[in-house]
């Protein structure tokens, strides 16, 4: 290692220290950075870090759903666990709760682009995909459309 580069876990403890990290997303991430990787020093510095905490996949899922649950549906949230290699059980657990809310997130989401009801078929259809693409449920969006003004 020449004189002022940092070791795998030097650039892993400095990717953490921005935000929380997959170990597989991690993994990924410092792999394509290394020129010659030797996969023996990637795996034990990740397992060190993992060891002392520094990787927790608990607490990947719940800053997603922190950061995002806001704007998106349960569909995209999950799409997003998956691709950062999240187990599946976990996964499935984040997805449960937030079914609870869906219907009251969904039209928090829809109300502040829109706030009011399609007037006709071209503008049902327009708030029907805006919702549809930020991962809600076709029958969440359906009941964000019919009900929307019963405030």
């Amino acid at each position: 290692m020449a004189f002022g580069q940092l070791s795998v876990k030097g650039r892993a403890l400095k990717l953490l220290a921005a935000r929380e990290y997959s170990r597989q997303e991690l993994e990924r991430k410092l792999a394509a950075k290394e020129p010659e990787p030797d996969p023996g020093e990637l795996r034990r510095a990740l397992d060190e870090l993992q060891a002392k905490g520094f990787l927790d996949e608990q607490r990947v899922v719940e800053s997603i759903l922190h950061r995002r649950a806001g704007r998106l549906g349960a569909g995209r949230i999950r799409q997003e666990l998956q691709a950062k290699g999240i187990d599946a059980e976990r996964v499935a657990v984040a997805v449960a709760s937030l079914n609870a809310t869906e219907f009251e997130r969904a039209r928090e989401v829809w109300r502040r682009k829109f706030g009011a009801l399609p007037e006709d078929a071209a503008q049902r259809a327009k708030q029907a995909r805006f919702l549809a693409a930020r991962g809600f449920s076709g029958e969440v969006v359906r009941r964000v459309l019919n009900t929307a003004d019963d405030e």
